[in-house]
């Protein structure tokens, strides 16, 4: 058993050591894709333009439900003085408002929500190109986007976010 043992030491001390030799011929990056999507000019331009595109529905939706806020606390208030008919009859308009506001909203979202995914789409497209155009002349072997740990020496993602704003300056 225990020549084994040294036998099976000695074999993973050989292959580790190759393996450490490997590695340090190894080149490798990690980009962070949140902070590229966060920080790129391209992805600034792309939040901006959405800004402006859906702004104008967010006021309206934002201004219809203050509209039932103001009715539900209207209803409220009078309750006490009007007839149980009046009262059921704003009632079911304050629920009528309130479901086709439920439905404007899921629609809003839902819209805004695609083209977000359409605009980002192009970004991260845009940064892939990048990062390949980095991964094939600065000769990398490997280039991670998702990791737990990396550390500031494989962390490229400043290059990747400065190639991507000269060619927003473009």
């Amino acid at each position: 058993m225990n020549r084994f043992f040294v036998k099976a030491l000695a074999v993973s001390l050989v292959v580790g050591a190759s393996f450490c030799a490997q590695a340090e011929d190894l080149k490798i990056g990690y980009v962070n894709s949140d902070r590229v999507l966060r920080d790129a000019i391209p992805a600034k331009a792309a939040q901006a333009k959405l800004e402006a595109e859906f702004s104008k529905r967010d006021k309206e939706m934002a201004d219809i439900a203050a509209k039932i806020k103001s009715a539900s606390e209207k209803l409220e208030k009078d309750a006490p003085t009007l007839s149980e008919s009046e009262r059921s009859r704003r009632q079911r308009e304050l629920v009528d408002q309130d479901r086709e506001f439920q439905r404007k909203r899921r629609e809003f979202q839902e819209d805004l929500t695609q083209r977000k995914n359409e605009e980002l789409s192009v970004v991260v497209e845009r940064a892939n190109k990048v990062i390949k155009q980095i991964f094939e002349t600065e000769k990398y072997d490997l280039i991670l986007q998702e990791a737990v740990f990396a550390g500031p020496r494989v962390d490229i993602t400043d290059k990747v976010v400065k190639a991507l704003n000269a060619q927003g300056a473009k």
